[in-house]
This record gives structure tokens, sequence and C-alpha cells, in this order.
């Protein structure tokens, strides 16, 4: 978008643009999203930022009016595949936390000083000042949604010390924390009620409309004791960087104002930066469904199954080797025999927190998997050697891929691996980094999927590769998916039709 495209949207107080960029005025040393209710800014006065992280070392502050911070994230991380959107989202999951700068810049292939001449130039703000915003958003949330101590939300947040969070929240914000905590009267819903500094209970924020359709998709590959899905819920635990998580996200279309909540079980507050970034991808709540929807709707094939479900979403993966391991037991077979395969390999993995919600395992390691875990799987001993030899790569740690990797390099990683084809890089690709763009043309249920939706003439010039609709193609896949499960649900309650006896 070029200036006055932005400009054009912060006028109309269009809120799909929230957290897509920020606007800073001049005049008033103050930056907003850009659904401001706030009277538009003369143009002269207007100065458009990638990052809000750019908008804070440019000297402006947070709107205490729209809260910028209480938005989604933009989706140009997963559309990016350059190191600007491959770094964000390693910030997001909480590295620089983790290992700083130079665990970094490690990971993406460069040295600090390159990482960060590189994000300056691309989004305004180095990586430090970059993780600095994130942490203020982390912070900002459990201000507002939680009774914790400040002192835990400082350390949740990725701070170093209570004085580094105090500084920083009024920096950004002009308030102090217990101020900032004080505007949550502005949200709709009860007054925070106390709680411990592992169960938290937490507002997701988002871009209208959302299809809750993402639950039935998770809902049948869950495996039980590790995952429980509902057409409206999905729990589960998962393995973080100090310790075992356990969270649960409800979905009710009727509650105004908050219809989409998490409640986190358990977790170590230093992992919940990334537990939260994890959440939002599993969801892929940073998606753009308006610009998305209108894209797939100008293809006749998708257009009715657009229209009776808008804001499809494409579901992420929070553990990425997990992912792959998932990946390589349901390619070339149904999902309901990969689930089968994959509750006998969820015997290898270790009791997890305290049972809660029939959720009492967690999924096995790599090691444990490479170690004995391939042991309870069954089929061709091709595919059981495979996965081994999988888990065994990455365990060593020969095999080393994430959420800061983009399409080329998880292909040059993966494809080398025996057992794993173009399919499952792909389907990787579109569950851990993201990628918008992928067209699983060889998958069967694809197939099916593009069958169920019926002839278009021959002159239609349509590819059958779904071309037109880059870089939208996976949300295309994500419907075809939908269309031939519910092909198959019609054919299976299908009465038949009683044969007529000649008396």
């Amino acid at each position: 978008m070029d200036f006055w495209q932005r400009y054009r949207a912060i006028d109309a107080r269009d809120t799909r643009f929230d957290g897509q960029f920020y606007t800073a005025v001049r005049t008033t040393g103050i930056y907003c999203r850009p659904s401001c209710p706030a009277r538009t800014p003369k143009a002269g006065n207007v100065t458009f930022y990638e990052t809000s992280a750019a908008a804070h070392d440019a000297g402006y502050r947070a709107c205490k009016r729209c809260l910028p911070e209480a938005v989604p994230g933009t989706p140009a991380w997963n559309l990016r595949s350059d190191i600007a959107g491959r770094a964000m989202r390693l910030i997001n999951d909480g590295v620089i936390n983790r290992d700083g700068v130079e665990g970094l810049a490690a990971r993406l292939g460069y040295s600090s000083r390159q990482l960060n001449r590189i994000l300056s130039s691309e989004l305004g703000a180095g990586p430090l000042s970059l993780a600095r915003a994130s942490r203020a958003q982390t912070a900002r949330t459990l201000l507002v949604s939680t009774a914790m101590k400040a002192a835990d939300i400082a350390f949740a947040a990725g701070f170093s010390s209570v004085r580094q969070f105090n500084e920083t929240i009024g920096e950004v914000f002009a308030m102090t924390p217990s101020a900032l905590r004080a505007t949550a009267r502005h949200h709709r819903g009860p007054t925070p009620a106390a709680v411990s500094s592992t169960a938290l209970t937490l507002n997701l924020p988002y871009r209208e409309p959302f299809d809750p359709g993402i639950f039935d998709f998770l809902a049948v590959r869950a495996i039980p004791g590790i995952e429980e899905g509902t057409p409206h819920s999905y729990a589960r635990t998962l393995r973080l960087a100090h310790g075992d998580a356990r969270f649960r996200v409800d979905y009710d279309a009727a509650a105004a104002g908050r219809p989409l909540v998490l409640t986190i079980g358990a977790v170590d507050l230093r992992d919940l930066a990334s537990l939260l970034s994890r959440v939002r991808r599993l969801l892929d709540l940073d998606a753009d469904p308006v610009a998305i929807d209108a894209a797939l709707a100008a293809d006749p094939r998708l257009a009715a199954r657009v229209a009776a479900a808008p804001g499809m979403r494409m579901p992420g993966a929070v553990d990425p080797q997990e992912l792959l391991v998932r990946a390589m037991i349901g390619q070339q077979i149904t999902v309901a025999a990969a689930r089968t395969a994959l509750v006998q390999l969820s015997q290898a993995g270790s009791a997890s927190l305290v049972p809660a919600d029939g959720l009492g395992r967690i999924f096995p390691t790599a090691a444990q998997i490479a170690d004995t875990g391939f042991e309870l799987l069954r089929g061709p001993q091709r595919r059981i050697d495979s996965v081994r030899g999988a888990a065994a790569a990455m365990a060593s740690g020969d095999l080393d891929f994430g959420y800061g990797d983009d399409l080329p390099r998880l292909e040059t990683k993966l494809l080398p691996l025996a057992g794993v084809g173009p399919w499952t890089v792909g389907y990787v690709a579109m569950r851990v980094i993201g990628a918008p763009d992928v067209f699983l043309a060889n998958d069967a249920a694809v197939r099916n999927g593009i069958r169920s939706l019926g002839n278009l003439p021959d002159n239609t010039g349509l590819h059958p590769d779904f071309r037109e609709l880059s870089p939208w193609r996976s949300y295309a896949t994500m419907h075809l998916w939908r269309a031939a499960a519910e092909a198959q649900a019609a054919a299976r309650t299908k009465t038949p039709i009683p044969k007529k006896v000649t008396p």
C-alpha cells in the first residue's frame, strides 16, 4: 500500500487494517491503529510505520483511545518469505527472549550487525526494538486481562527486570502499569478475577469474519489424551522451552466482545509469550479474511464455497517437529487411519502435567520416537523406517527447521529425507510457516473436493492448479478439503433406495 491508500484506510477507519500498519501524527506525538475513532489528521502531519517498534523508536507513544497494541498482528509475516518476515515469526515466538539477538541472527544465517541493518531498513526498527514492542504488547494484554502481579507480568512478557518493565510501559503507553491496567474497564466482560501465575484467561483479537470450521479440522485429527476438540473448542498439551503447558480455546459467536477466549491451564511464565504466539498461529488469527475471501470468491469454482463459509482459516502448528511426524504418518492414508496410528505412537510420550479435562499426556519427543516409539507403529516397514530416520535427525540436531524458514529452505532441509516428498513439504509449509500459496494438486482430498464442486464449461480458461488465486492457494486448498469432507459425509448418510421386489 502506498501513502494515499493507507490514508484513505484511516479516513474510512477500516478495522481490517488494524495491526498491518501504524499511523503516527507529528502534532500530537502519538501513533494509532488505522481504525482510531479520533478525527482524521491532516495528511501533512502523518507518517506511516510498518511496526509499532518503528513508531516507538521515532519518539511516538501509543494512543490511549484506540490502544494500537490491542490488535491482531499483520498477515505480512506469513506472506513475506524474506529475512524480515522470517525474523518477525521468530521474534514473536520469543527467540530473542531465549537466545538473544545473536541466537536470532544465527537461525537466519546472518551476523547480528547484518540483521540489525536489514530489519532497520525494512521495518524501521532493529531486532531489540522489535522484541521490546512484542514484550510491551504481551504485557498490555496481561495487565488488562488478568489480575497477575506486575512483577509476574514483567517476567512473563520477557523483561529482564521490573524496572525495565516499568520504563518500557511508561515510554510506550505514557502510563504506569497500574494506570494501563485500569483501562480494562473500557472492555466488555467481567472484571478479571485473581488467578495463579499459571492459570490465565485471555481474549484473542482477530479480524472478522471468523469461520469456526478450523475447530472441526483440529477435532477430527485430535489425539486422545493429548488433544481434545469440538466444533467450537480445542484443547491440548504441548512442550515448550521451559516446560510443558496446557491450553484451551473456546469460540462463542454470541458472546459480544469476547467470542474467542484462551484459557491457559498451566505454563511456565517464561514460555507465555511463545505460547500466545503459537496459539495465534494455530488458529491463523492474524489473517486478513476480507482480502483472502475477495480473491477466492472471484473464482467461479469457489465462489459458492466462500459465500457459505466466509473467514476460512488455515490451521498452523504449535510444534514443528511434531507436525512433520504427523505429516509423514498421515500421507497417502485417510485421516482416520492416521489418527489411529498417532494414537498408538502417543503411548511413547511421557505423562504431562497433572491430568485435566482428559489431557494427561504429551506428544513424544523426536528422541523418544527414534529410540522406541517407532516400534508402536504399524504398516509398511518403509514408512516406519522413514519416520524413525526423520525423528533421529531431529533428535541429533542434524535436521533443524521451524518458524524462521521459508519454502525453499524447507525443501532443501526436508526433501533429502527418505519418505518425504513435495506433498509433505507443502503440508508442513502451510502449517508451520503459514505459507499462503501452497496448492497440493496431487492430494486425493483436493481432487475429490474439485470433483464435488461440479463441472464448469470448458471455455473458462481457468487453470487446474488454481494459479489465478495466487498468493492465497493454501486457503483454496482448505476450501477443497472441506468440500471433500462434506461430500464424503453426505455419501455416508445417504439413505439407500430399497430394491423393488417383484411379488
